[in-house]
């Protein structure tokens, strides 16, 4: 049986209650959790878990769009998707089931989100449509790097990119309203216990049309093996990232959170 695992942005329990009995009618197995809006707990990485489980086909993000577009719940969910799409692919199926307002354009949604299928909860072919994805099988969708993220209160909140194919000369992160504590480089897939940074620059600032990033950069070489750890204090708008390059107009990657 196709498992889905569900998240609920409101606490109408009957409503959850009523969707996945629907849900079960047609043969998934459904689990899933109420939403805690604690960022400073980092509450959004709880489900990490749950669905990078193998088992689990699909993710369902029940809530209204002012729940959806809540700043807050869209950074946490922002985080969890990158989470989950570093373990399970981009390719990972994931829906919004929005049960008010105007529907959602995704152009409204994170960079992490964009990629996601809206899909009103009063849909009278709602189940048939989630089924339907489910045993949709997805080629996987290329990328040129890397992102994933660590989150707990006693280590606070870490990403970590890395090349997926390539070699990077070295690498630079930049944070738009939030601030950078700490970097470090390491094998890929862990906190690093210790690091040895090759010319470690802090403090640099960097324009992208009306958004100023506080940026740091290291010139160690980040290979598909080697991951670069940024650790960020607050919540990013937006971040940026590229290989290590003195030229001005080198390219980067950008990632808008909220």
């Amino acid at each position: 049986m196709k498992k889905v695992w569900m998240t609920s942005l409101g606490s109408d329990e009957e409503k959850v209650q009523a969707l996945m009995i629907q849900f079960k009618t047609y043969g998934l197995e459904v689990d899933g959790h109420f939403w805690k809006n604690d960022l400073k707990g980092f509450a959004w990485i709880e489900p990490r878990s749950n669905l990078i489980d193998p088992d689990v086909a699909i993710w369902l993000i029940s809530g209204s769009a002012e729940e959806v577009l809540a700043v807050d719940n869209l950074y946490g969910l922002s985080l969890l998707t990158i989470a989950v799409q570093a373990q399970r692919g981009h390719n990972f199926p994931i829906m919004i089931l929005q049960s008010e307002g105007q529907m959602l354009d995704t152009d409204q949604l994170s960079t992490p989100l964009k990629g996601v299928n809206v899909l009103m909860d009063s849909d009278t072919a709602l189940g048939a449509k989630i089924v339907a994805k489910v045993h949709t099988t997805s080629s996987p969708i290329p990328s040129e790097y890397l992102l994933d993220i660590y989150a707990n209160e006693q280590l606070g909140q870490w990403f970590e990119i890395r090349p997926v194919s390539s070699n990077w000369p070295g690498v630079m992160f930049g944070v738009s309203e939030a601030e950078i504590a700490f970097h470090a480089v390491g094998p890929k897939g862990q906190l690093p216990s210790k690091t040895v940074l090759n010319y470690p620059m802090q403090g640099l600032k960097i324009q992208m049309g009306e958004k100023e990033y506080l940026a740091w950069a290291a010139q160690n070489e980040i290979d598909p093996e080697t991951s670069y750890f940024v650790k960020v204090d607050g919540n990013p708008d937006s971040i940026i990232f590229r290989p290590y390059s003195e030229a001005a107009a080198a390219d980067v990657f950008a990632v808008k959170l909220k």
